[in-house]
């Protein structure tokens, strides 16, 4: 019997926006089934939907055979479905019983905390999850927390469990850990959906596979019958290279050196704590880590968006630590941040968001010469392969990786001795994501010295030359891709000095 049917299922926002297209979803009792697709596919707001967190405009949900039609996420909770966010909703300052307790205390008002840790040992028996019941959360890693979510769920009775991309704020090691977890909850009979955009993962965890791309189901096939291959060519209906070919690095001078950098986040808190690293012209230097440990702070002390309270930064020989973005921009520094939210204005047209990082070459006597921005912003959109009407078209209205090539290419176009980038493929189809990392290591075959700051491990070494391992903050180990397995980068990542 399937666990979870949904048909015709369609979500239609306020202002005009189709989320989904009448989506059908069929899965199994008992089955781990992957939902596939790239950031904006529709996958999240199908979930959330099962959960009740909001209502279908149109459709039908059915678990278990019967159908139902939920008020709310405890509705949803009240007949078995589970979900664990990709952002946790714990209550960091709570113990794990505190937070337990917490989610138990609706459906049943008069259970007391003495109760909620019988019941939480026996269920940490029953399935070999453990977790420290009477530590604070924000005292755990992030695996360990990823397991209290997991836990609540398992309490609140869930027989349908949806994890929204749960790797991605997980060390190798811990994503390791989820896998057996998950693997020993299906032989439990619990009913799980995989949501992620990583083919790697699918064909790793899943039984069965549903794609969606932009808000409609592509298809459904058994994962043991397709290859990486195939999945993405149902997700961006094109054949695609799976793996970049990459040449010999020929390393140059060292063009910029940071020296015992310690920058402070927006709350005061010491975010990167005497950071040391070099990096060279012709090279790519991968930062691997998991998301917040100081790469932002980093990034944004290393193009003079904020100032370090401690430390050197050197430029061809000169210490820039003092100096403004505007100033390091001028001397060839050059930056893509890991949200284009921050990057860019979208409101504002193509054009005016090119020349945002490129007036010098515009402007005359303080005024903006126009020929020559739309000028420049035909050479992005033509080199970069940008899909766009016009250069007058407000950016908002291009697809998220159009918006991602015109971040990346007013920078390139500047010729920058130095090229900072951010998570630059994050939420990129994969046609995108193969486009974007040509063009770093083109860049880099130019001679250009690229520092990649990436969560994502795949692309850390499949573009590093060299791969910097960063964890609260501080550098824990250097060294070239081969030189390190995934289970070191692994713990490496988890705070470990393997």
């Amino acid at each position: 019997m399937p666990a979870v049917e949904m048909e015709g299922i369609f979500k239609v926002y306020p202002d005009g926006v189709v989320a989904l297209r009448g989506v059908t979803l069929r899965v199994e009792e008992g089955e781990i089934h992957g939902l596939l697709g790239e950031n904006g596919a529709g996958k999240s707001t199908l979930m959330r939907i099962l959960y009740g967190e909001i209502k279908p405009t149109e459709g039908r949900i059915k678990l278990f055979g019967r159908e139902v039609n939920f008020s709310g996420p405890w509705d949803a909770i009240r007949h078995g479905v589970g979900m664990v966010y990709q952002h946790f909703t714990l209550v960091p300052t709570f113990t794990v019983l505190e937070n337990l307790y917490l989610a138990l205390l609706p459906l049943n008002p008069d259970i007391t905390p003495e109760e909620v840790r019988k019941l939480a040992e026996k269920k940490m028996e029953e399935t070999g999850l453990r977790v420290p019941l009477g530590e604070v959360v924000e005292n755990l890693p992030i695996g360990v927390q990823q397991r209290v979510e997991i836990i609540k769920a398992l309490l609140q009775n869930a027989k349908i469990l949806a994890l929204d991309e749960p790797t991605s704020v997980l060390t190798p090691i811990e994503v390791e850990e989820l896998f057996k977890t998950l693997r020993e909850l299906k032989k439990e009979g619990i009913t799980i959906i995989f949501i992620t955009h990583k083919l790697k993962e699918v064909k790793e965890i899943t039984d069965r596979v549903t794609v969606m791309r932009r808000g409609e189901v592509v298809g459904t096939v058994n994962t043991g019958e397709v290859s990486e291959k195939d999945l993405a060519r149902m997700m961006v209906q094109r054949e695609v290279v799976m793996s970049l070919q990459k040449s010999p690095a020929n390393p140059g001078e060292v063009v910029f050196r940071v020296e015992n950098l310690k920058v402070r986040d927006e709350a005061g808190i010491e975010a990167v704590k005497g950071v040391t690293l070099e990096l060279r012209e012709g090279e790519v230097l991968g930062i691997a880590g998991v998301q917040g440990n100081g790469q932002r702070e980093l990034a944004e002390a290393l193009a003079g968006i904020r100032l370090p309270h401690d430390g050197r930064i050197i430029f061809e020989g000169r210490d820039v630590t003092s100096l403004g973005a505007a100033e390091r921009y001028k001397l060839g520094i050059a930056y893509v941040p890991d949200s284009r939210k921050v990057g860019l204005v979208g409101d504002m047209k193509i054009v005016e968001n090119v020349i945002l990082t490129n007036l010098p070459r515009v402007t005359s006597s303080g005024r903006i010469m126009w020929d020559a921005a739309e000028s420049l912003s035909e050479e992005v959109i033509k080199r970069f392969d940008v899909v766009a009407p016009s250069v007058k078209a407000p950016i908002k209205h291009l697809s998220g990786g159009n918006q991602q090539k015109v971040m990346v290419g007013r920078e390139i176009v500047r010729e920058p001795k130095v090229f900072i980038v951010a998570e630059p493929t994050q939420g990129l189809d994969i046609g995108a994501t193969e486009f974007i990392r040509r063009t770093i290591l083109n860049l880099r075959d130019s001679g250009k010295a690229v520092l990649l700051i990436s969560t994502d491990l795949d692309e850390v070494l499949q573009l590093s030359d060299r791969i910097a391992v960063i964890y609260e903050g501080r550098i824990m180990a250097v060294g070239r891709p081969e030189e390190f397995t995934l289970e070191r980068l692994g713990l490496l990542m988890g705070g470990v000095d393997a």
